[in-house]
């Protein structure tokens, strides 16, 4: 019976050794899945940065700004040919 309860000893002392490492691998994985997420719980890569919002009146004026370009590209091609 000694035999037995030395053997019961050792596994539960195996037992808390593995929880421990249990739980060392569970805080390292929450802290990993903290890093790669947006706060949204979408994964994002590490050099990626937020998106910077325009505004509508800024597109528009980015919008004018090259169809101008483009008009006077092809004003400039006409005239050259």
């Amino acid at each position: 019976m000694a035999n037995l309860s030395n053997i019961v000893s050792q596994l539960q002392a195996q037992r808390k050794k593995v929880e421990g490492e249990l739980s060392r691998l569970d805080a390292a994985i929450s802290a990993l899945k903290g890093l790669g997420t947006n706060g949204l719980g979408k994964v994002q890569s590490a050099s990626a940065r937020p998106r910077r919002m325009m505004s509508v009146a800024a597109r528009r004026k980015i919008a004018a700004a090259q169809k101008a370009r483009w008009a006077a590209w092809k004003a400039k091609q006409k005239k050259a040919a």
